[in-house]
């Protein structure tokens, strides 16, 4: 996303705390283009920390934030509830009171398709009720929306959240499922299957995802919610096929239960994005995974 900014033209301040999720090492080379740029700045600083976000604001003419800063990930969310909802509710808080006292009048928030549970009507539309997370990370995410909404309210702030459906492509997080299993299957070892592999994702393309996200830079007004997803999901054992032709591999599966907090499907209705922010999607899986594995083996 900074790479694209900067390209573009545009400075960009990035903040980021380099978290030990993954390896901060990979982050820190993900950005050796940006800090090649005099258009680009480092600031290594917690997005929960309100001083150190006031400093990045107060001494900038910063236009507008995106925050795609999370601690991410639905299982682990399980595992350590209090850690995600103090980055994901807490760390919002503070960009959101740090965007009303510096006067930053447009915000763009990364939250999740993850907020609509097990909803049974597809496609997911922005209008679906999404009371009803299964996970402490989607619950935060709809909170972030809601805490969104607030301050647009009552500050004025031009506020879109954007549900992000099943991101991938190069630089991929190593613990998500086509990381994963490209690794695991060069490597010789067996994959963990959750289920039947009847599951189903609409997994999106980065570049995809990055032209909605300017998209919605570009058309921030009032308070807005948009689905950024491919809106053609793609069955797990569909997927694992498609991953073994790109790699030329065969994958050894090791079947596991479903864990709990796992959504059945995911299916983006991106009608709205379409029509408003221009949004068109163009990476289907099977050109996507081989943009992805020449990554993954090249570096």
């Amino acid at each position: 996303m900074c790479e694209r900014l900067v390209r573009d033209g545009l400075t960009v301040v990035g903040l980021d705390n380099f978290d030990d999720f993954y390896d901060p090492a990979v982050k820190r080379a993900n950005i050796t283009e940006c800090l090649e740029s005099e258009q680009f700045e480092l600031v290594e600083a917690d997005i929960r920390d309100a001083e150190a976000v006031g400093t990045v604001l107060a001494g900038r003419d910063i236009d507008i934030i995106v925050h795609l800063a999370a601690r991410a990930g639905v299982r682990p969310s399980i595992e350590d509830p209090l850690t995600y909802e103090d980055v994901n509710i807490n760390g919002t808080m503070v960009l959101l009171e740090g965007a009303r006292r510096f006067g930053v009048k447009k915000f763009v928030f990364g939250s999740s398709s993850s907020v609509y549970g097990n909803n049974e009507k597809v496609p997911f539309s922005e209008m679906d009720n999404v009371d009803f997370p299964i996970s402490p990370y989607a619950a935060t995410k709809k909170a972030g929306e809601l805490i969104c909404h607030t301050y647009s309210h009552l500050y004025g702030i031009d506020m879109v959240c954007l549900r992000l459906f099943t991101v991938y492509g190069p630089r991929q997080r190593p613990d998500l499922a086509i990381h994963k299993f490209c690794k695991l299957i060069e490597r010789g070892e067996p994959i963990p299957v959750f289920g039947d592999g009847s599951m189903q994702r609409d997994f999106t393309y980065i570049d995809d995802i990055i032209e909605g996200i300017v998209g919605a830079m570009s058309r921030c007004e009032g308070y807005e919610i948009y689905n950024l997803g491919e809106s053609r999901p793609v069955r797990l054992d569909v997927l694992i096929s498609e991953i073994e032709k790109a790699l030329g591999k065969r994958a050894e599966i090791n079947r596991l239960p479903v864990p709990p907090g796992d959504v059945r499907q995911t299916y983006a209705d991106v009608t709205k994005a379409e029509e408003r922010l221009g949004y068109k999607p163009k990476t289907e899986i099977t050109a996507g995974l081989k943009r992805f594995v020449e990554w993954f083996r090249n570096g």
